[in-house]
């Protein structure tokens, strides 16, 4: 067992529980594995090599691709890191598919992407509803840390933005839209807006991840589920998560790796 859990609550739509990791080869077989897949996007990188390498090029042209190939920057930025093992956590613990990785969208190395952190649906049976999130991580020793409040910037102000802005909403579907168009997940796209606009705009999947490495409270998590319980309603449903780390944050993108980046 990975994860052990140490607090569980709900009220409302909204629940709210603290996970606390294990150390062991099951922690670094996840770091190594789904996490590394998703930090680094290696199902992408793959497909672009694999297509580059099967042009025809010179032997010059090809020294002058190799160059290229191995000039990619790994990712080595903690939060980035963070927000990779949060969407390997919903993927593998909470039914949630998440059909693009936002790494691929990146012009700039070093960017962050501004929307919401998680894009993606929730199986719900045999069907999906949309699955929006949004990822903090935070050593600060509070109990809740300054990331889960803020009138702008935090997490909880940031759910609530995922559930009532329109403006929102619109940029998101219609950044997801061309991304699984034409692929499987375009039929999962259409469930789940039709359920999303046929509930009046409630029935989706809020997700905030909080990833910390300060003893495990509920208190991280307590005040902003209930603040958030008074301000949505069901079919809606929101879940707050805080990851507690055995080591410092600091240590994950060495702890992940860079998953076969060469």
């Amino acid at each position: 067992m990975i994860w052990e859990t140490s607090y569980q609550s709900s009220e409302g739509c909204v629940s709210w529980q603290g996970d606390c990791a294990r150390e062991g080869d099951q922690l670094n077989g996840f770091l190594q594995g789904p996490v590394a897949a998703r930090l680094n996007d290696i199902e992408g990188r793959e497909l672009f090599r694999e297509h580059l390498r099967g042009l025809s090029l010179t032997g010059m042209g090809q020294e002058a691709l190799e160059a290229v190939l191995t000039a990619e920057e790994p990712e080595t930025r903690d939060w980035a890191a963070g927000e990779a093992l949060a969407e390997a956590v919903l993927e593998a613990h909470h039914d949630v598919v998440l059909p693009w990785n936002t790494e691929r969208d990146k012009r700039n190395p070093f960017a962050s992407l501004p929307g919401a952190d998680i894009v993606g649906f929730q199986r719900d049976g045999d069907s999906h509803r949309l699955a929006l999130g949004e990822v903090k991580c935070s050593s600060e020793a509070k109990w809740p840390p300054q990331v889960m409040s803020g009138r702008s910037g935090g997490l909880a102000h940031q759910l609530d933005t995922l559930a009532h802005s329109l403006g929102t909403i619109y940029q998101l579907l219609q950044w997801l839209l061309p991304r699984v168009k034409n692929t499987e997940y375009e039929a999962t796209f259409d469930v789940a807006c039709t359920r999303y606009f046929n509930s009046e705009r409630r029935d989706l999947a809020l997700f905030g991840i909080l990833v910390r490495d300060q003893e495990a409270h509920e208190d991280d998590l307590r005040a902003r589920g209930k603040s958030l319980a008074a301000r949505l309603q069901t079919p809606t449903r929101c879940r707050l998560i805080a990851l507690y780390l055995p080591w410092p944050i600091a240590r994950l993108p060495e702890l992940v790796g860079q998953g076969g980046v060469a």
